[in-house]
């Protein structure tokens, strides 16, 4: 069974805009997943911003893709579970990892 798909756009103190991540991102739901990311970068500017998937269940191939498509701007903080799949894909060569 899938979990739902959270999707909360905020900021940080530091004004850092963060996008943060809870349940599933898969072929389902990536769509909703890359307009999340979209409406992220275009909040944050000229600035970076942060993907937090401390909170995100799983990551198929799809949602991997869609991070693909911002690397250039973007931070991701995941799991120790999430970030052997990241360092896999290429993404961690390509963008900050942050494991927490």
């Amino acid at each position: 069974m899938t979990a739902p798909l959270t999707l909360t756009t905020g900021s940080r103190s530091d004004g850092a805009t963060v996008l943060a991540v809870v349940g599933e991102i898969d072929m389902s739901n990536v769509d909703t997943f890359a307009a999340a990311l979209t409406d992220a970068a275009a909040r944050a500017g000229e600035a970076q911003f942060v993907v937090d998937l401390t909170r995100a269940e799983y990551i198929d191939s799809a949602g991997l893709a869609a991070l693909f498509a911002h690397t250039d701007r973007l931070r991701i903080v995941a799991t120790p579970l999430l970030a052997p799949v990241l360092t896999v894909s290429g993404l961690s060569d390509l963008t900050q990892v942050l494991q927490r």
